[in-house]
């Protein structure tokens, strides 16, 4: 059911119509393949578009050429490492692959790498689902929480949101007006350890029988040591309480940091036990690349993608046809 669209075997998927309309029955996680073509058409130009036509009217590779896709695979945030890995299987003396051929090999390559990552799912189950968001300052966690409250309510599921960004005051009233209009509760603990907000929340959602708690938390990096403390004592919270109902831990980039999202992932990777990736500002991006670096270099798989500002535009993402829009 937690898929960004089920793809079917028929006539709509082969006519690019909607192959899953938003219903009742997915919250509103899923659209349309044309609106997701649009939403990565910046992205389909800087990681398709561009390298591939470095290799128009060309009959074979040569090193300035190969030079050149690897430059510019680096510049649509793919990574460094991800694109002297791709590059350098077109330099093998083994690699039968002509220029003609590069945009299949390409979109090969990307396939590989997101399937590599592992499931795109949510792992959600009956019965409480402790979801902890994490991510820096300024990612759009806050939004995140609110959009996937709110689809989650519009699912029938008993949503709670815990104010775990308690280092700064303003993301706790943010978060709690958000939730208001998600129409989500909130414990919120103003001024006091977020690892005590994460344990009245844990008790509050086993009590009142809640479907889904969302945990939010602060997002400075400045100081990494603080940062790795205050994560570590809010799992040993979750891991005391509810280890059996912590199901997902989402990092929260936005798409528009480029490469620097992939230094973060991996410092959140470190400390919060992450399981999968909530991509942020994707619409317009021209930086959306970066997926295919964190799936290859981190093996985390992307999960949800936000596609505009309004409180539906969270989606489930599908890593076979994202990379079937960057290529149509």
């Amino acid at each position: 059911m937690f898929e960004f669209f089920k793809k079917k075997e028929d006539k709509d998927v082969q006519d690019n119509q909607v192959v899953k309309t938003d219903s009742a029955n997915d919250g509103g996680f899923s659209f349309s393949f044309e609106k997701l073509k649009s939403t990565v058409a910046n992205t389909a130009k800087s990681l398709v578009q561009n390298v591939t036509n470095t290799f128009i009217d060309k009959e074979e590779f040569d090193e300035f050429a190969l030079d050149d896709m690897e430059e510019l695979l680096i510049k649509a945030d793919v990574g460094v490492n991800t694109a002297a890995e791709i590059t350098d299987k077109l330099r093998s003396k083994n690699s039968k692959i002509k220029p003609s051929e590069i945009k299949a090999y390409l979109k090969n390559q990307f396939d590989e790498i997101l399937k590599n990552a592992g499931s795109e799912n949510l792992n959600l189950k009956d019965g409480l689902n402790i979801i902890l968001i994490t991510g820096v300052n300024g990612a759009g966690k806050t939004t995140l929480i609110a959009k996937l409250a709110y689809q989650f309510k519009q699912q029938g599921k008993k949503v709670l949101v815990a104010a775990g960004d308690t280092f700064r005051a303003a993301a706790e009233e943010q978060l709690n007006i958000w939730s208001e209009r998600a129409g989500a509760d909130i414990v919120r603990k103003d001024g006091i350890d977020a690892a005590a907000v994460a344990y009245d929340a844990i008790k509050k959602a086993q009590d009142e029988l809640y479907d889904i708690l969302l945990i939010d938390t602060a997002g400075r990096l400045q100081n990494k040591r603080n940062l790795m403390e205050e994560l570590g004592k809010i799992l040993t919270v979750i891991n005391k309480l509810a280890p059996d109902n912590f199901t997902e831990s989402l990092l929260v980039i936005d798409a528009n940091t480029g490469q620097n999202g992939l230094s973060q992932a991996k410092i959140f990777k470190e400390t919060a036990n992450v399981t999968g990736i909530a991509l942020t500002k994707l619409d317009g991006s021209a930086k959306g690349g970066i997926v295919i670096g964190i799936a290859k270099e981190l093996l985390l798989p992307i999960k949800l993608i936000g596609v505009g500002e309004k409180i539906t535009d969270l989606k489930y993402f599908n890593a076979v046809d994202f990379v079937r829009a960057l290529f149509e």
